[in-house]
C-alpha cells in the first residue's frame, strides 16, 4: 500500500504542476494500469510501479499529447482563414480562368493539409481509446469504490477525447467547404468556357464606316506605342537589348550545333536516295522537332532576359509574348508541313501524294497557320489598346472566314492517280470540307468565339497531333524485327559496344516504349493547353495520377512504383558490382578455390537481389505485412503444385553450401556425364564431352547417386586392357607392359604402376595395366600414348595379339575337306556311295586379321575407365 500511495501522489502533484492553459491537454497523463483494489489489510502489491517510472511515463504522454495538439490546432485555424479568403477570390475571378484554376491549386492544398491534421489524431485517439478500456466503467451502485486517481484519469482522459473530436469536427466542416468550393470553381469554369463558344455577336454593327475609323485610330495608337518604346530602348536600353539578343543567339546556336551533332544524320535528307519508311519517318520528325525548338529557345531566351533587364513594358511585353508564340507555332506548322508532304523532295515524303498536290497542300497549311496567328495577335493587341468591340468582332469576322475558305481549298485538293487523273474525294477531304464551311458559317451566324477556337484548334491541336502520329509511327516502326540495327544509332551501338542483332532489338523495344511514352508526356499537355485546360489542371491531374490512385479498396502511388523499380534496379547493379569485385579482387587473390569461388559469388548474389527486392517493394510504398495472405496462398500453392520447384530450390541451397562438386567438376550423374558448367538454385548446368548442354534438377543430384571424378583432387587411375596369344611367356609380357607404363612422362611413381595378369581367356592371356595421373582429365591421351607403346613394342618383340578362335569338331562317315583355293573354282565331289552318308566341308579362303576388344573411355563420353 505505501507504494501504490507513493506512486498515486507523485501522480496528482505533476497533473497539478501542468500548466493551466490548456487543462484538457494538460490532463491527458496515462498512469500505468492499476492494480484491483485491495483489502485493507491485505499484503502490499508488488506488480504495481515504483514511484519514480511511473511520473516519468506519464510525463512523457503529457508532452505527446501537448505537441500533437499545439501543432494541429494552429494549422487548422490558418486553413479556415484561409479559405475565407479564397472564397472571396473566386467571387472576384468568376470571369477569370486561370484566376480559378489558381485558386483551385491553393484549395487542393488547403485540403491536404486538414485531411493531414485529421490523421495526425488518429494515434493519440486509439491510445486514449486503449486507456478508457483498460480503466474500464465507473464501478456501480454496491461496489467497492475506485482510487481517485482512475476517477480524475478517466474524466480527464473524456475531455481530452471530446475537445480532439471537436477539432476532428472542425476540420471535417472545412474539408466539406473545401471540396465544396472545389465543385463551384469547376462549375463556373464550364461556364466560362460554355458563354465563350456560345456568345453570338452582332456582326451587323461590326461592318459599317465606323469600324475603318476606329481600325485607323487603333494604328495610330499602336504606332505610337511602338515608336515610344523603341526610342526608349535606343537611348537607354540598346546594350541591354543586345546582349540579351546575344545570350539568347548563343543558347540557340549551342542546342543547334548540339542538335546536328547528335541528330544529323536523322534530319537530313539525301537528294535522290532511296530511303527506307523508318527512315522517312526519322528525318521527318527530327527536321521539324529540332529547328521548332532552337527557335522555341531563342524567342523565349530572348523576352525572358528583356523582361529581366526592364526592357518591356508590361503592354509591350504582352504584345511581344504573343507575337513571339505565334512565330513559334507557325514556324513548327511550316516545318512539320514541308517534312511530311516533302514539295521538293518526293522520296522523302511521307503522304501518297503527287508533287503537284503535295506543293497546293504544303502552301494551304502555311497560309492556315499564318492568318490564324495573325488573328491571335491582333485579338491580343486589342485587348492591351482597349480596341472597340466592333473592331475586334470585324477584324475576328475576316480572319476566320479566310480560314474556312482555306480549309475548303484543302479539301478539294485531289491527289493524281497512277494513269494522271484526279481521285475521288476522300474521307479527309469531307473532313476538311465540313470543317471549312462549319467555321464560315458560324463566323457570318455571329458566334465569333466558336469560330476562332475551332480554327485555331485546327492550326495548332492539328499540328500537335500530326507530330503526335508521326512519333507513334517511328515507334511502331523502330520496335520491328531488325530494324533498330538499321537505324544510325543502332550501328554505332554497335561499333561502339559491340553489341549483337538481338541485344539491338531488345534496345529498338526499349528505345521504341520510350518513344511512346514521350510523345504521349509532351503531346497530350499541348492538346489540353489548346482545349482551355490550364497548366493547373495538368499538374493536379498528373500530382493525383502519379501519388494516389484507387481501384476498389486498393491504393497505390505510380511514384512510388517507379521508385520501388529504381531502387531494386540500382540494388540489382550494386549487387553484379559487388559480385564483381569479390571475385576478382579479393577471393582470386586469395587463391580460393574456383569453385569455392562460383559458390560464393552465387550465394551473394543472389542474396543482394532479394535484399533489393524487398528495400524496391518497401520503396515502392508496399506494407510487407500486407503480403502474409499471398504467402498463405503461395503455401497453399507449394503444397500442391510447386513441389518440384521447391524441391530443386532448396536443393540448390544444399549443392551451394555442401559443395558436393563445383564448377569445373567432372562428374557422372546417372546417364549423364560431364563437366559442371554452373550451379543455381533450380538446376545444374553440365557440358558432356560431346558439348551437350545438359540441364539437371538440383534435386536429382541430391535424391541420387553422383559420382565426381575430380572431388578433392584431379588425381586418378585408369586401366588398359591388353592380350596376347598363347604360348607368349607372361613374365616378359608382364615385365614389358610395366616398363611401358614406368616410361610414361605423366604417370606417377607413387602410387606406381601395375601390371595385373587379369585371365585365362577364351582367346588370349588377358593383362591390365593400372597407372595413376595426377590429371585424370588427360587419360586420353595417356591411354592413347600408352597403346601405341604396346603395339610397337609387341611387334618388336614379336608377341601377338590374337583374335577370338573356335575349334569346330564335325562326326560323321565320309567327310571331305576341300581347300578351295581364292582364285580357282569349286570342283564337284565324287558322287558318294549308294546309301551311305555323307557330308563336306568347305574351306572358304579367309584373310587373317588380328582383332582386339573395344575398351570404354570417359573422355570420349562413350567410355568410362
Amino acid at each position: 500500500m505505501t507504494k501504490r500511495w507513493l506512486w498515486g501522489m507523485a501522480t496528482a502533484m505533476l497533473l497539478a504542476a501542468a500548466p493551466a492553459g490548456r487543462p484538457a491537454i494538460a490532463q491527458e497523463a496515462e498512469p500505468a494500469p492499476l492494480a484491483a483494489p485491495a483489502e485493507a489489510d491485505g499484503p502490499a502489491d508488488a506488480s504495481a510501479p515504483d514511484a519514480t517510472a511511473a511520473p516519468a511515463a506519464t510525463a512523457g504522454r503529457i508532452t505527446a499529447a501537448l505537441s500533437v495538439y499545439d501543432e494541429q490546432k494552429p494549422i487548422i485555424d490558418g486553413v479556415a482563414a484561409k479559405l475565407a479568403t479564397l472564397s472571396d477570390r473566386v467571387a472576384r475571378f468568376a470571369d477569370d480562368d486561370a484566376g480559378l484554376v489558381e485558386t483551385r491549386i491553393e484549395l487542393e492544398a488547403l485540403a491536404r493539409q486538414v485531411l493531414s491534421a485529421g490523421v495526425a489524431f488518429r494515434p493519440r485517439l486509439q491510445e486514449i481509446n486503449a486507456r478508457l478500456e483498460q480503466i474500464g466503467a465507473p464501478p456501480g451502485e454496491g461496489l467497492p469504490p475506485e482510487p481517485e486517481i482512475t476517477s480524475r484519469e478517466r474524466a480527464d482522459l473524456l475531455r481530452q477525447k471530446a475537445e480532439i473530436n471537436a477539432l476532428i469536427g472542425v476540420a471535417e466542416t472545412l474539408s466539406v467547404q473545401i471540396n465544396r468550393l472545389i465543385e463551384e470553381i469547376g462549375t463556373l469554369r464550364r461556364d466560362l468556357f460554355a458563354r465563350t463558344l456560345s456568345k453570338r455577336y452582332d456582326i451587323g454593327s461590326a461592318l459599317n464606316a465606323a469600324t475603318l475609323d476606329d481600325l485607323r485610330i487603333e494604328i495610330l495608337a499602336l504606332q505610337r506605342t511602338v515608336t515610344a518604346w523603341l526610342s526608349f530602348v535606343v537611348a537607354f536600353k540598346l546594350q541591354s537589348v543586345l546582349f540579351a539578343t546575344l545570350l539568347a543567339l548563343a543558347a540557340a546556336a549551342v542546342l543547334s550545333f548540339g542538335g546536328r551533332r547528335v541528330f544529323g544524320s536523322m534530319m537530313e535528307a539525301v537528294a535522290g536516295a532511296s530511303p527506307s519508311y523508318l527512315s522517312r519517318l526519322s528525318v521527318a520528325f527530327w527536321s521539324t522537332l529540332m529547328p521548332s525548338i532552337t527557335l522555341l529557345v531563342f524567342l523565349s531566351a530572348t523576352w525572358y532576359l528583356c523582361d529581366t533587364f526592364n526592357i518591356l513594358r508590361i503592354d509591350i511585353g504582352q504584345m511581344l509574348s504573343s507575337l513571339f508564340q505565334v512565330i513559334a507555332i507557325v514556324f513548327f506548322v511550316n516545318r512539320l508541313a514541308r517534312a511530311a508532304l516533302g514539295p521538293d523532295r518526293p522520296n522523302w515524303r511521307l503522304v501518297p501524294v503527287d508533287t503537284l498536290s503535295a506543293r497546293r497542300l504544303y502552301w494551304l497549311a502555311w497560309l492556315t497557320a499564318v492568318t490564324t496567328g495573325a488573328d491571335f495577335v491582333l485579338n491580343r493587341v486589342n485587348q492591351v489598346m482597349g480596341s472597340p468591340l466592333s473592331l475586334t468582332i470585324a477584324k475576328s469576322l475576316v480572319a476566320t472566314v479566310i480560314v474556312g475558305i482555306l480549309l475548303i481549298l484543302i479539301g478539294l485538293v485531289r491527289p493524281a492517280q497512277d494513269d494522271g487523273r484526279p481521285r475521288r474525294l476522300h474521307w479527309i477531304n469531307w473532313i476538311f470540307l465540313a470543317l471549312g464551311v462549319g467555321t464560315m458559317a458560324a463566323a457570318l451566324l455571329g458566334y465569333i468565339g466558336f469560330a476562332r477556337f475551332v480554327s485555331q484548334q485546327i492550326v495548332v491541336t492539328g499540328a500537335i497531333a500530326s507530330t503526335m502520329y508521326i512519333g507513334f509511327l517511328s515507334a511502331g516502326a523502330i520496335s520491328g524485327e531488325g530494324a533498330f540495327v538499321r537505324t544510325a544509332l543502332g550501328e554505332a551501338l554497335r561499333r561502339r559496344f559491340k553489341l549483337e542483332e538481338v541485344a539491338l532489338d531488345q534496345l529498338g523495344l526499349a528505345a521504341s516504349i520510350a518513344t511512346y511514352i514521350l510523345v504521349v508526356c509532351v503531346g497530350v499537355p499541348l492538346v489540353l493547353l489548346q482545349w482551355g485546360f490550364q497548366w493547373g489542371d495538368i499538374t493536379t491531374w498528373a500530382h493525383r495520377l502519379a501519388t494516389n490512385i484507387t481501384i476498389g479498396t486498393v491504393s497505390f502511388s505510380l511514384v512510388g512504383i517507379v521508385t520501388g523499380i529504381v531502387v531494386f534496379f540500382v540494388g540489382y547493379f550494386v549487387t553484379r558490382g559487388f559480385q564483381g569485385w569479390l571475385d576478382g579482387s579479393v577471393l582470386s587473390r586469395g587463391k580460393v578455390d574456383a569453385g569455392l569461388r562460383n559458390s560464393i559469388r552465387t550465394a551473394v548474389g543472389y542474396a543482394g537481389i532479394a535484399i533489393a527486392a524487398l528495400v524496391g517493394i518497401s520503396a515502392a510504398g508496399i506494407d510487407l505485412s500486407n503480403l502474409a495472405l499471398v504467402a498463405g496462398a503461395l503455401s497453399l500453392g507449394i503444397g500442391f503444385g510447386l513441389q518440384n520447384v521447391v524441391s530443386n530450390f532448396v536443393s540448390g541451397l544444399i549443392l551451394l553450401a555442401e559443395r558436393p562438386f563445383k564448377a569445373g567438376d567432372w562428374i557422372v550423374a546417372g546417364a549423364v556425364t560431364g563437366t559442371v558448367k554452373r550451379i543455381s538454385v533450380r538446376a545444374t548446368e553440365i557440358e558432356t564431352f560431346q558439348r551437350q548442354t545438359v540441364i539437371l534438377p538440383n534435386s536429382e543430384l541430391i535424391n541420387a547417386a553422383v559420382g565426381n571424378w575430380t572431388h578433392k583432387n584431379k588425381l586418378g587411375r585408369i586401366e588398359i586392357k591388353v592380350g596376347v596369344a598363347y604360348g607368349t611367356d607372361p613374365r616378359k609380357v608382364h615385365a614389358l607392359l610395366l616398363d611401358i607404363a614406368k616410361s610414361h612422362p605423366t604417370v606417377l611413381k607413387n602410387p606406381e604402376p601395375f601390371v595385373f595378369f587379369a585371365n585365362f581367356g577364351e582367346s588370349s592371356l588377358d593383362f591390365e595395366i593400372r597407372l595413376f595421373l595426377a590429371d585424370i582429365t588427360s587419360g586420353l591421351t595417356v591411354q592413347n600414348d600408352i597403346r601405341f607403346a604396346i603395339v610397337e613394342a609387341f611387334e618388336r618383340e614379336g608377341i601377338e595379339i590374337p583374335f577370338p578362335q573356335r575349334d569346330l569338331n564335325l562326326k560323321g562317315a565320309n567327310i571331305n575337306l576341300v581347300a578351295t583355293p581364292a582364285d580357282a573354282a569349286p570342283r564337284p565331289a565324287p558322287p558318294p556311295p549308294a546309301g551311305a552318308a555323307t557330308a563336306e566341308v568347305v574351306a572358304l579362303p579367309v584373310t587373317p586379321r588380328r582383332g582386339r576388344r573395344k575398351r570404354q573411355d570417359p573422355d570420349d563420353g562413350d567410355e568410362v575407365l
